[in-house]
């Protein structure tokens, strides 16, 4: 089968079409015939070393965190059928590799129904990024009425953090350059704020205290703690930069740590379906395209996610 492949870190250049052997499923596992898989920051630091060495991992290395595709073989068990229309999230540390490969086997608890009417191309941009708010939302625990405050809003996280954040009945005050500012009234934050270096002072100003939590999908680290209150919390989705203050807690939001809920991808697809939250393809390239799809991405201001169709 054909997969997204590099043999040696380094820039979009290392990434090329290799030939791997079609994976087989074992006991409650399922093989997906993959139509797209996105291109997300976490590939892009898999390609270039970012994330330390595969440490027990034979080159070819395959990217990808999430994709969407139809069931190939569902063994006994599995609660799936061949032909029904799934996404799942993955973990491209594994000797299979990751979501970027024409065939590709998942436990079946990482996988759920793309409901109808919902595009595969859409469908595989909400499980990896879903499930890290989802993650993140957890670990606040956070009640109806209390304030979160988002960086990097007009992103694949933050989008998803705006709108997940309404739906548990919070009060989201979320950042935006000018270009982006209607983008993300329209996802539905109750106040938007200039992004860039005042925006923490722009969040505080809002919140009149500071916010009560904050997800920090811009990767701020320590200059965003100036925008939360005092004991207030910060989700950090990469390791945190610099100290806290004020007795602010940073939680780490791990996506892996979800890797296995099933229920809770399956709960984001009905939302999706219900129109409560936004899919949004920023563009489709063929995987042959995969390095582009990462030059792209590395310049910045992709608003949605890149989606590699097989």
């Amino acid at each position: 089968m054909r997969a997204v492949g590099f043999t040696r870190f380094g820039g979009p250049e290392v990434l090329e079409i290799v030939e791997r052997p079609v994976p087989e499923p074992g006991d409650g596992e399922v093989r997906i015939r993959v139509a797209a898989a996105t291109v997300n920051p976490t590939d892009l630091a898999l390609r270039s070393g970012g994330h330390g060495p595969l440490t027990g991992l034979a080159p070819p290395y395959v990217p990808g965190m999430e994709l969407a595709g139809t069931v190939d073989v569902a063994p006994a068990g599995a609660g799936y059928r061949p032909g029904e229309r799934v996404m799942a999230i993955v973990s491209p540390r594994t000797a299979r590799g990751g979501a970027q490969a024409e065939y590709v086997v998942v436990p079946a608890d990482s996988v759920t129904a793309v409901p109808d009417g919902m595009g595969l191309v859409e469908a595989a941009t909400l499980p990896m990024n879903g499930l890290t708010v989802v993650r993140a939302l957890d670990l606040l625990d956070l009640g109806p009425g209390q304030t979160l405050a988002v960086t990097g809003a007009a992103g694949a996280v933050g989008g998803y953090a705006i709108q997940l954040g309404q739906v548990a009945g919070l009060r989201v005050i979320a950042d935006a350059y000018p270009k982006d500012s209607e983008l993300i009234r329209r996802l539905g934050a109750d106040v938007v704020v200039p992004r860039g270096d005042e925006v923490a002072s722009a969040i505080r100003l809002a919140t009149g205290h500071g916010a009560d939590a904050l997800i920090d999908a811009a990767v701020m680290g320590e200059r965003v703690l100036p925008a939360v209150r005092d004991g207030g919390q910060v989700a950090a989705v990469r390791r945190f930069a610099g100290e806290t203050e004020r007795s602010i807690k940073i939680v780490l939001v791990l996506v892996r740590d979800y890797l296995h809920a099933a229920g809770k991808l399956a709960e984001l697809a009905a939302l999706a379906a219900a129109g409560r939250i936004t899919l949004r393809v920023a563009r489709t390239l063929p995987a042959a395209e995969a390095a582009q799809a990462h030059r792209l991405l590395e310049a910045g201001g992709v608003r949605g996610r890149l989606v590699l169709t097989f």
